[in-house]
């Protein structure tokens, strides 16, 4: 609380004196990410069209690596207009954004264009909408990959397989529901402890994309990847309202148009990652494993059905994406 309240501080000094420097409108953007990670290589494509849209008009300042806090945090910030932009995963938007939660079905997507198809179209411009409510305004999704599950001891060939195993997830029900329906034990933790915690048994695996389980160093300590791809959330890039309301039209559609110009190369960037990092894990010596996937996807029912029940509001959403 006192980190959060230090940065909000902190920033409206800046902004107080930096807003707008020699008529150039600067729009400053917080996430948790690495500079090496291929989302912040889109923000630097954002960053990019945008001055080159407004004539030098508008810019960026970036700031990566979690300087203004986790990215609930920096969501705060938003929402209180000390930070425009951030990046945060649709995982953790969904605690303030109910209809992000439909993204976290397992198997929702039948495949990646699917996905696309999806997040692109009237559906996923719905849902980046719904968040202004909250002041947190959706202006394009990144590509996050597909989450698969890692091991340290024993692989995992069929859901059968997870049985026993302490499967570290993200602090989310959608997650920790999927295990459990799975036969694992699901255990919430810090992904800053995981490395440790994989290393010394205190869980036996955890679950992620191809990029994660490589910078994060995990492919160190657990041997066996089994890609059965069970959710595909993607990465929301958001705007502050109380931001995005002082803008002039024309500004709103320099800042948007640059949003969705980013998102097309992001893929580009998360793409070329997902095959560096598996040639890696592969030249460690990790076993890549092919699963059937309908097995996992058939165990995993019960976790849309118990959301549907508890949250008929969002069948509509459901519905739509599955016949799309």
């Amino acid at each position: 609380m006192l980190h959060r309240l230090f940065c909000a501080f902190f920033l409206l000094i800046i902004l107080q004196g930096c807003e707008k420097k020699d008529d150039v409108k600067m729009m400053y953007l917080a996430h948790t990410l690495p500079q090496t990670h291929p989302v912040h290589k889109g923000i630097l494509e954002f960053k990019k069209a945008l001055k080159l849209k407004s004539g030098g008009k508008m810019d960026i300042k970036i700031f990566p690596d979690g300087q203004l806090g986790s990215e609930r945090e920096v969501l705060e910030l938003l929402q209180i207009g000390s930070v425009a932009v951030t990046k945060v995963s649709a995982a953790t938007l969904s605690n303030f954004v109910p209809e992000y939660h439909v993204l976290g079905i397992p198997y929702l997507f039948r495949n990646k264009q699917h996905q696309f198809d999806v997040l692109e179209g009237e559906v996923g411009k719905s849902i980046l909408e719904k968040g202004s409510k909250f002041w947190l305004r959706g202006l394009c999704y990144y590509d996050a990959g597909s989450r698969s599950f890692y091991t340290s001891k024993k692989a995992i060939r069929t859901p059968e397989d997870l049985k026993g195993l302490k499967i570290r997830v993200m602090n989310n029900q959608m997650a920790i529901n999927m295990v459990n329906s799975l036969g694992g034990s699901a255990t919430p933790m810090s992904f800053g402890e995981l490395y440790t915690a994989l290393q010394q048994g205190v869980v036996d695996g955890a679950e992620n994309n191809p990029p994660s389980f490589v910078s994060s160093n995990h492919y160190e300590v657990s041997k066996y990847y089994t890609l059965d791809q069970h959710s595909s959330l993607p990465d929301v890039l958001l705007i502050g309202t109380k931001y995005w309301d002082t803008l002039s039209d024309e500004e709103k559609v320099w800042v948007q148009e640059s949003a969705d110009e980013s998102s097309k190369s992001q893929k580009v960037f998360w793409n070329d990652s997902v095959n560096e990092s598996m040639e890696i894990a592969k030249k460690a010596g990790v076993e890549i494993i092919i699963p059937e996937k309908a097995l996992f996807q058939e165990k995993s029912k019960p976790v849309l059905e118990a959301f549907e029940k508890e949250h008929p509001e969002m069948s509509g959403i459901i519905n739509k994406i599955k016949n799309q």
